[in-house]
């Protein structure tokens, strides 16, 4: 039991060890409480409207299903209770899927109380924990967990298990044009390819080098030594020439661009001047960025 609650991570261990969650002392309308694990029917079950993964593999759902008919659900999926006879899915939604392709009637399930934020919580922590999520599904996830359960940067990475660069460079993602992020969804580049382009400012010289990448399966070594030969070219304008960062200054950097969760660029030159420019992708970000400056 205790192998199985660190491998959802101690951010949704703690969830569903909450009292608030796990209730079990009392009954709440209809024949099971909160807390009970029960074989519930599943036309009772209705789905998560939180659940974040929006592509299932159809042929991995059939040999799944597949394995429940010879096996049975194994690990059993978490519901909470809405009212009398009815529950809503919180996490499961593809041994719930498999189960139907399996024509079962019923599925056992962990029976919980949630609200709103933590069943979000729960669905996406779980998924990015249990599901073979692309690079885009999770930087999608992170975000949401970070704007709609207003969660930090260091919360979220306790959340899930990571530390808070690897949060940061999959939040990085985002900032891609939408050819470069579909090309991400559909498997065509990798997670290391993405993070080689994003070091590039001019979106159509990423466009040019996604074509390149798919046309010629160009490797991540390939193209990160273009992204290199790239940056080595003086610009059309005589300015003086940026430096590369000292290793201190680079942590700095990357710590500031994690603490507040957007791209932070720093730029000096060799005659020790520069500049720090933040990015921000709402008001509400701005402020956030903001009053933590200020506060100092």
């Amino acid at each position: 039991m205790n192998a199985k609650k660190k491998a959802l991570g101690r951010g949704l261990s703690a969830i569903l060890e909450s009292p608030d969650t796990d209730i079990t002392s009392s009954d709440i309308s209809g024949g099971f409480v909160a807390g009970a694990i029960a074989s519930l029917p599943i036309e009772q079950i209705e789905a998560n409207p939180f659940q974040p993964r929006e592509d299932f593999d159809q042929e991995s759902l059939n040999e799944l299903s597949e394995s429940i008919k010879e096996q049975g659900i194994i690990q059993p999926i978490t519901v909470r209770k809405m009212g009398y006879d009815k529950y809503q899915l919180i996490s499961g939604e593809r041994r719930l899927k498999a189960a139907k392709l399996a024509g079962l009637d019923e599925i056992p399930c962990y029976i919980r109380i949630a609200n709103d934020q933590q069943m979000l919580e729960m669905a996406l922590v779980e998924n990015i924990q249990r599901e073979s999520l692309n690079a885009l599904e999770i930087a999608i996830s992170y975000q949401r967990l970070i704007e709609e359960c207003e969660l930090t940067q260091e919360e979220l990475s306790q959340r899930v298990g990571k530390n808070r660069s690897t949060v940061t460079n999959y939040m990085r993602l985002l900032k891609l044009p939408a050819e470069l992020q579909i090309a991400i969804r559909d498997n065509k580049i990798t997670m290391g390819h993405a993070r080689a382009l994003i070091n590039i400012d001019d979106q159509q010289t990423q466009l040019t080098i996604l074509k390149n990448i798919i046309s010629k399966d160009l490797s991540v070594r390939e193209v990160e030594e273009i992204v290199r030969n790239l940056n080595k070219q003086p610009s059309a304008r005589r300015q003086p020439q940026a430096i590369e960062l000292p290793r201190e200054l680079e942590e700095q950097r990357e710590n500031i661009a994690s603490k507040f969760g957007t791209k932070v660029n720093v730029t000096l030159n060799q005659k020790g001047k520069g500049s720090i420019a933040i990015t921000f992708n709402s008001q509400k970000q701005l402020e956030k960025i903001l009053e933590e400056l200020l506060s100092r």
